[in-house]
């Protein structure tokens, strides 16, 4: 896919309805832009805790953010539901690149697209560790 091919939904191996929520919008009347960070979060953890055993809460290694971008062509807004479709465009043996998009209702084509790159630290010292086994796993099952 290049930057003149959009995005669709055939191009995310993994999909996940999120409903937008009151406070979304902002006073303009569309979801505020760092609300769409908030939404690749939740695909992106969501699919983590529920396919590869991601413990949030007492697990030894968790990933956290090192880098994220997103790219609008299209607003969303409260009752809306954000279709969020996610990929892996990078699997390494610490880190992860996740690319997301997220569609209106019916469309085909992206409203927005966007990367995260998560690196797996052990909790306790945040040094790099490799990614255990079991994400690792469900990762694979993302890869363009």
């Amino acid at each position: 896919m290049t930057e003149s091919t959009p995005a669709t939904r055939a191009d995310y191996p993994h999909a996940l309805t999120i409903p937008t929520r009151w406070m979304d919008n902002d006073i303009y009347g569309h979801v505020n832009n760092v609300v769409y960070y908030s939404y690749f979060d939740t695909v992106i953890n969501d699919y983590l805790i529920r396919e590869g055993g991601l413990d949030i809460h007492d697990g030894q290694v968790i990933g956290v953010c090192a880098e994220s971008a997103c790219q609008y062509k299209a607003a969303f807004a409260f009752p809306e539901a954000v279709e969020a479709g996610l990929r892996v465009a990078h699997l390494g043996n610490r880190a992860v690149r996740y690319e997301i998009a997220l569609f209106k209702e019916g469309r085909e084509e992206a409203a927005a697209t966007g990367s995260f790159v998560h690196v797996f630290v052990e909790r306790a010292t945040m040094k790099a560790v490799p990614i255990p086994e079991g994400l690792r796993a469900a990762l694979e099952k993302l890869q363009a």
